[in-house]
């Protein structure tokens, strides 16, 4: 198991992962770090709980935000999906109506 030193908010966190892991949580307090020394510089070193406390929230308000923004981009995705079901449906509609009046006139010509 991997184990990785990491500052949050100048302060220094010792924290478990599995081995592997460890750039990705070092890169994951640094964002963490950022967002923490946004809100203090907003609102000023309130506690590290409630510093930490808000800055979760407002990680997990982006998070919402994102899932919102896939679960629409899916359903467009799908709309697409199915407009484009409808268009070849017509294409091949329009295909077997060409070729009707190709064998009318066929028939027209030889007649």
């Amino acid at each position: 198991m991997g184990q990785v030193n990491v500052t949050v908010n100048n302060r220094l966190y010792s924290i478990g992962c599995d081995d592997g892991e460890e750039e990705q949580v070092r890169r994951l307090s640094q964002i963490i770090d950022g967002r923490v020394r946004e809100l203090a510089a907003l609102v000023g070193q309130v506690g590290e709980a409630r510093l930490l406390l808000m800055t979760a929230l407002t990680l997990a308000d982006d998070l919402e935000t994102a899932q919102r923004d896939i679960a629409s981009i899916k359903q467009e995705i799908a709309a697409m999906r199915e407009e484009q079901k409808t268009a070849q449906g017509d294409n091949d509609a329009l295909i077997g109506l060409a070729k009707r009046l190709e064998d009318i006139a066929a028939r027209l010509e030889s007649a």
